[in-house]
Order: C-alpha cells, then sequence, then structure tokens
C-alpha cells in the first residue's frame, strides 16, 4: 500500500549509482518516507531503484532525467543529492533555492566561490543544507567524542585522519561502470575526499562553534599507482594505457586551528593497502587510534608503550561505559543500515530534521567549511604554501550554540 504523504516526509533522490542504490533499499524501508522521485540519466539505474522501490513499499517512484521536475514540486520537502562530485553544490543551492531542505553526499568543492554560495543560500532562504557525513556516526567516533567530553584525553593537542582505501580498480574502470572517480583522478590533484574524518574531528574541536580552522598546507606525492595498476591489469584500453594521471598518489594535509590544535589528513587510494580512515586524537591525557583500535591512557599504559600488540582491539572494553547516546539508544532499537549503521544513522538525522523542520545537526557552515579542503588543497600543492581557510560563519563562530536535538553532534 503507497504511503500517506500527511504522516510521511516526502522526497526525491537525485542520482542513482552504487551511493545511491544502497541508500534507496535503506530509505524505502522506512515507515515514515515516501520517494516520489527517482532521478538519473541512466534508464537501468532508474529502473533498477524504482523495482527495489516497489519490491519493500508497494509502490512506484516516478522517474525523471530532469532534476529541476523535483524541485518544481511543492510537494516534495526535500532532495538527497547523490550525484558526481562537480554537481553536488550546484544542486544544493537551487533546493534551497526552491525550498527544499538539501542533503548532500560527502565530496570536496572544486572552487571556494562555490562554498560561499552554499552558505549565502542558506541564509538567504534559511532552508538547511546537510552534508551527509556518515563518520560523524561510527561508532568509535562517537565513543572517543563522548570520553573527550567527560575529560578522559584532557586537552586535545592534535587529531589526524583521511581516507585510505584501494580504489584502483574502481577508478581504473570508471568509463566502464560510468564513475566521476576517473575524469577528477586525469585532472586534479587534491585531497579531493577529506570529510570522512575531518568531519568528526571538527565536531571534537568544535569547529564553527567556539574554534576555527585557520589554514591547510597540502602537498603531493608523485602518482605511479594508477598506471601501475592499468600496465598490469588493463593492458588492451589503449587510451587509458597512455594516460597520465594527475592525481597524487599520496596527499598529505596539515589544517591548523585557531584554539592550537593540528589535524594531519591523508588521501591514500590508489597503491595496495588495507581500508583505514586512520583516526586518531592525541591529549594531555590518553590518545586513540583506528588502526589497531587502541586506547592508551596515561599512567595507565605506560609501562606498555612498547607492546601495542597486547593491546590491539583494548578500545572495545571501554564502549560498555563509554558509548555515546546516540550508539546506546541506537543498539537498543536494533543496528540497521550500511557501513556498520552510521549511514542509517546520518540518514535518520537529515530526515527528522526535515520531518520536524528544524536545523540539521551537520549545518551549512560545517558543509561549506569540510568541502573547502578540497579546494584549498588543490591550492596549496600548486602554490607550495600554506591556503588560509574562510570563516564561512562570518565571525559567528565564536558564539554559535550547540545543536540541540537526538542526533546532536555538539
Amino acid at each position: 500500500m503507497e504511503k500517506s504523504n500527511s504522516l510521511c516526509v516526502v522526497m526525491g533522490v537525485i542520482g542513482l549509482g552504487a551511493r545511491g542504490s544502497s541508500i534507496i533499499k535503506m530509505l524505502a524501508k522506512m515507515k515514515d518516507v515516501r520517494i516520489k522521485y527517482l532521478c538519473d540519466i541512466y534508464k537501468d539505474r532508474t529502473e533498477a531503484a524504482q523495482a527495489s522501490v516497489f519490491h519493500y513499499t508497494g509502490y512506484k517512484p516516478d522517474i525523471v532525467t530532469d532534476y529541476k521536475v523535483i524541485l518544481a514540486d511543492e510537494q516534495v520537502q526535500a532532495v538527497l543529492i547523490l550525484t558526481s562530485w562537480e554537481t553536488h553544490i550546484k544542486m544544493a543551492v537551487e533546493a534551497m533555492n526552491s525550498g527544499k531542505y538539501a542533503g548532500i553526499e560527502v565530496g570536496g568543492a572544486y572552487d571556494i566561490k562555490d562554498c560561499f554560495s552554499l552558505v549565502e543560500a542558506y541564509e538567504n532562504t534559511g532552508i538547511p543544507c546537510m552534508m551527509l557525513e556518515n563518520c560523524c556516526y561510527g561508532k568509535y567516533e562517537l565513543m572517543v567524542k563522548n570520553m573527550v567530553e567527560k575529560g578522559m584525553f584532557g586537552e586535545i593537542i592534535h587529531c589526524s585522519g583521511g581516507y585510505m582505501h584501494d580504489l584502483r580498480k574502481e577508478v581504473a574502470y570508471g568509463n566502464e561502470n560510468r564513475h566521476y572517480r576517473l575524469r577528477n583522478y586525469i585532472s586534479r590533484n587534491c585531497d579531493n575526499y577529506p570529510t570522512h574524518e575531518l568531519g568528526p574531528i571538527a565536531k571534537i574541536l568544535k569547529i564553527n562553534k567556539g574554534n576555527r580552522m585557520l589554514s591547510v598546507y597540502s602537498i603531493s606525492s608523485k602518482a605511479r599507482g594508477l598506471s601501475h595498476f592499468i600496465h598490469e591489469e588493463k593492458k588492451d584500453d589503449l587510451d587509458l594505457y597512455n594516460t597520465v594521471f594527475k592525481q597524487g598518489d599520496i596527499i598529505t594535509s596539515v589544517i591548523r586551528c585557531l584554539n592550537g590544535e593540528t589535524i594531519t589528513l591523508t588521501l591514500d587510494t590508489t597503491l595496495p593497502r588495507f581500508y583505514s580512515r586512520g583516526f586518531s586524537i592525541s591529549g594531555t591525557k590518553a590518545r586513540y587510534q583506528e588502526d589497531g583500535n587502541l586506547i592508551f591512557i596515561d599512567k595507565k599504559h605506560n609501562n606498555f608503550h612498547f607492546l601495542s600488540r597486547l593491546f590491539y582491539n583494548n578500545a572495545a572494553l571501554y564502549l560498555r561505559r563509554y558509548m555515546h547516546p546516540i550508539w546506546k539508544r541506537f543498539k537498543n532499537e536494533g543496528v540497521k543500515g550500511g557501513h556498520g549503521g552510521m549511514d542509517y544513522l546520518v540518514l535518520r538525522a537529515f530526515l527528522e530534521a526535515v520531518r520536524d523542520r528544524t536545523e540539521t545537526p551537520i549545518d551549512v557552515y560545517d558543509s561549506a567549511s569540510w568541502m573547502a579542503i578540497t579546494a584549498l588543497s588543490e591550492k596549496s600543492i600548486i602554490e607550495d604554501s600554506p591556503i588560509q581557510i574562510p570563516d564561512f560563519t562570518n565571525g559567528k563562530w565564536k558564539d554559535r550554540k550547540p545543536f540541540e536535538g537526538k542526533y546532536s553532534l555538539d
């Protein structure tokens, strides 16, 4: 039976690639969501998504190839923008200007002016825009945040993280899979995916609410990983075989914050490796690191600082006491959704803000400042110098109030 509009968030989904198809399945299982539109330029994607929604709900959303049809429908309250990186900000601005909440998939900005346009659209319309940064709702990211807030880490000094994921096959087969990463790796050299751990770190450091990022300095290694992979695994693709990739194999960015903390971000996606987001928090009393899932507490573990292997996964022992309230509730209700549950949490955070007509826990200032790192890192690599990070809040960071609500990250 088709869901009643009066009881549901009515929405459109723009972009139905691999990420879009997985999110569609989660949305379709939510009783308070009605997907009115599915939008993509590829017929096979829209038909597969429509069939998936019908399987779970018994109704078929309308299929469109022009997202502006969705924005023109006054019944639609929100859109999810799950398209290529290049289109995120443009579509989000248009969505806000049409009175619709904009939920945008992660990815970096191409021009700092675009980030300002995102903020301007929000300030002119009052309609929220939320980056769907799922890692902000990761179980261990939130546990560490909870421990930091309880004083377990003392004063935070340095944080690090990034996106370390072997994407050689995904990029190399970008033409076959119609994936936008390939053209980006050919033409750009930057941290193109900075937000996975910058998001959780920014929330821990209270960026845009009592603190702000001041500058970023990025350096790039040479680019060899993709070419090596293609020469060994895709020799028959003559065009790609002879392509010179601009994207360096390792991008390292150092961010300086107003309150004295530093952040190191790493992009590592074109060399063989284990997956990691490298999340680590260093304070005057303790340290957490994702690799090994280790917590080191001063005066408790000092005698074992050369024996880290004995403590692998010891952070799991702290979950019972320090699990974040968001995750306690989530665990009691039943963990669901992709990437260990954080996909579901970030979607619910967005959708319930739409339903209740409230601000989103990741707001437009968060989204703009995190996305800006991509454009600024590109400039920093070219100029080989630190680049100033704009204050998208225009000074409001000094006294902005924490977000209050079920999914608060403040």
